[in-house]
């Protein structure tokens, strides 16, 4: 029997994803035949999985299909992990508009366009952006515009364009609107000195501006049914990426960006903890790490360099692009710095809440690091600690977590402005809510330091969050 369609995949008629047997796969329904054809004939499918630009697919027996008559069943090569434009730090979010604006360059060339320019069609695969819809193709007729730049601009241009003259934490009105930033709110928001840069007054100040004036018409604005030569439409694809490429963010010193320049672990300590936890990790031998609050990666690295695939969440964005621009320059295929406040964990969203996952949907991981994390939370953020193990105990099968006690400084910091009403915060208290979802496998006090490390197994038939 067939799995269920994936349920992120149901806007579009060409075709839809589905699992059987635990295996990924996409039907190509007849309506989108002769689309499908001209990709494969063209060249295009070729020439982008050949570039890094899309993930290749193979045709697997049509007597496979979900909802029968198929014209084709594919096999997609397997992402390395789904993640969303909010999950993104800026740089993130920049390449992958660029990887968009190459794929459509290179498309027009082959005879066809992107017929949608949604971010949820990329995914960052062995460390770069790609395209992970086949179906976004069709013949591109002449002369007509591209009918997925106003799709381009709200999933990208505007939350960049927020990002770099703004503020980075406007990038999660992404959550709120899953179809884009709309223009007109991009406008208000963005800083009037944008105005005069050539590329934001166009595709979004005056954009917005024409949608305003069009927005109650029965037709599509006379503006968009102009006709547009192949010269024009690249123009404009380069003008985009110029644009796109034009908009910079830099880091700012938060609190948490310079982490490791400002703890409390004397060398011996560093070191030792470092070769703890890489035991600890060679131990568990995972396919998949989740490192929660991983900061700059300094750990999560310890993973990656083996050839395990990473994913190493922060909720500091300053320090997530720190990451992820490290990760990019070193050419690591294995690591994928991601935005993530644990406090506030990406939720399934869209329609009917099960268009995008949550982040707990996306595991379990094989093993979770938790590395002086517990202390944030239950004590920077009042979660109880049986809170925290329950939820730890749904992300993974396998965790790695440090305990910091009371006495330590970064403890006493986080204490120093505020009551202690954590009466429960104590090493036998930790032990005692872990234990009810956890099994300790090995216990190791972490030298020149009052910090103890912890490997658990999620214990047979505890009932965790879905």
């Amino acid at each position: 029997m067939s799995g269920p369609r994936q349920a992120a995949s149901f806007r579009d008629p060409s075709g839809f994803l589905f699992t059987r047997d635990g295996v990924l796969y996409r039907q190509v329904n007849h309506r989108y035949a002769q689309h499908y054809d001209l990709l494969m004939k063209s060249g295009l499918c070729d020439d982008l999985v050949g570039r890094g630009l899309m993930l290749a697919h193979e045709e697997a027996p049509a007597d496979l299909a979900c909802e029968p008559p198929a014209y084709k069943v594919l096999q997609p090569q397997p992402a390395d992990f789904i993640s969303y434009p909010y999950e993104w730090c800026f740089s993130q979010l920049q390449d992958a508009a660029l990887a968009t604006l190459e794929i459509q360059s290179r498309a027009v060339e082959k005879g066809m366009t992107l017929k949608d320019a949604s971010a949820y069609n990329i995914a960052f695969h062995r460390g770069r952006p790609v395209l992970i819809d086949t179906l976004s193709f069709e013949p591109m007729p002449q002369p007509r515009p591209w009918v997925a730049y106003r799709q381009f601009c709200q999933h990208f241009l505007a939350p960049l364009a927020l990002a770099a003259r703004r503020d980075m934490r406007l990038t999660q009105l992404l959550r709120v609107h899953i179809d884009g930033v709309p223009l007109d709110l991009a406008s208000r928001l963005l800083d009037w000195p944008s105005r005069l840069r050539l590329g934001l007054q166009i595709h979004l100040h005056a954009h917005a501006r024409c949608q305003r004036r069009h927005q109650n018409d029965a037709a599509a604005p006379a503006a968009a049914l102009r006709p547009m030569s192949r010269r024009a439409l690249m123009g404009l694809l380069d003008n985009l990426r110029a644009t796109v490429a034009g908009l910079k963010w830099r880091p700012f010193a938060s609190a948490w960006s310079g982490y490791y320049d400002d703890t409390n672990y004397t060398p011996a300590a560093m070191a030792d903890k470092k070769r703890l936890v890489d035991e600890m990790i060679g131990e568990a031998a995972p396919a998949t790490v989740w490192d929660l609050g991983a900061n700059r990666g300094l750990f999560s690295r310890l993973a990656s360099r083996h050839g395990i695939f990473t994913a190493a969440m922060d909720m500091d964005f300053a320090a997530v692009e720190s990451n992820y621009r490290q990760a990019r320059d070193e050419k690591d295929p294995h690591l994928l710095p991601l935005a993530m406040d644990l406090t506030n964990p990406s939720a399934a969203i869209g329609w009917a809440g099960q268009e995008r996952m949550s982040l707990a949907q996306r595991g379990p991981a094989d093993l979770v690091l938790a590395l002086a994390l517990v202390h944030h939370l239950a004590i920077g953020n009042n979660v109880p600690l049986g809170q925290v193990a329950r939820y730890l105990a749904s992300l993974g099968r396998r965790l790695v977590i440090e305990f910091v006690p009371k006495a330590d400084s970064q403890v006493q910091r986080l204490l120093a402005s505020r009551e202690d009403v954590f009466s429960e915060y104590s090493q036998e208290a930790f032990e005692k809510h872990f234990g009810e979802f956890f099994s300790v496998t090995r216990r190791q006090p972490i030298a020149d330091s009052q910090r103890t490390l912890y490997a658990m197994t999620v214990a047979a038939g505890p009932q965790l969050l879905k």
